[in-house]
């Protein structure tokens, strides 16, 4: 049980700044990150992508993997609706707690890491969803017939949701750990805690496979890395 918080621990511990070195800053790059990344992810939505129909409505289960496979079962509505809840609370948390102990001018460059790592997250798991095209759960049900002509059923890999909270479960980690935020490691486990629940919950719910959510998982918690990483080098 002690693993998982000796992990998060030594992540944190990595992020530490050299005596002196600067706090994060935001710029007016920031916003326009924000802005492109926000743009990019919404066009497969504004037009219908991917374009056709599902190649099989309903599709063989027999040409999943095992573990997608045993995922096939009754699905629940309120499950997804959970992981929506669930997901607005990870990220609300992850803002909400790296504020604590920071400065009014960290607390700025804060919020700029964690909007840059969701903003990009988002329209990076947006595309793939679109170049994947892989159909999701319903279209291997009896309900496929009724499900085909929604593009949103051919955008399961990766999942989104899975997505934004490993990323900002793992840029506040990053950051929390740069930083000496109090409670950084117990904020984190929580963060992390959530964010695999969202996964269970995505796939309880009947949108993805296991594999997209660890797609999504491990996509977010690259992003998330790499925009806290690459932004605390930002003069």
């Amino acid at each position: 049980m002690q693993r998982p918080a000796l992990v998060l621990t030594l992540i944190a511990l990595a992020g530490r700044p050299a005596p002196g070195q600067q706090p994060y800053r935001v710029t007016w790059w920031d916003a326009a990150s924000v802005a492109a990344a926000t743009a990019f992810a919404v066009i497969p939505e504004a037009a219908g992508l991917p374009h056709g129909l599902p190649p099989c409505a309903p599709c063989d289960p027999s040409s999943l993997p095992g573990i997608d496979r045993a995922a096939l079962h009754t699905f629940s509505g309120p499950a997804s609706t959970a992981s929506t809840v669930l997901l607005a609370g990870v990220a609300g948390f992850a803002g909400l707690a790296s504020l604590d102990g920071a400065t009014a001018g960290a607390a700025r460059g804060h919020a700029a890491v964690l909007a840059n790592s969701l903003a990009w997250t988002f329209a990076t798991t947006e595309w793939l969803k679109v170049l994947v095209h892989r159909s999701r759960p319903v279209l291997y049900t009896a309900a496929a017939p009724a499900a085909e002509s929604d593009p949103n059923n051919r955008r399961s890999f990766p999942s989104g949701h899975a997505a934004l909270a490993f990323a900002a479960a793992t840029s506040y980690t990053v950051l929390a750990g740069r930083e000496r935020l109090p409670h950084r490691t117990r904020n984190a486990v929580l963060l992390y805690a959530g964010a695999v629940g969202i996964a269970a919950l995505r796939v309880a719910g009947g949108k993805h496979f296991p594999t997209d959510v660890a797609g999504g998982a491990a996509l977010g918690a690259g992003i998330g890395w790499l925009v806290a990483t690459i932004h605390a080098t930002v003069p």
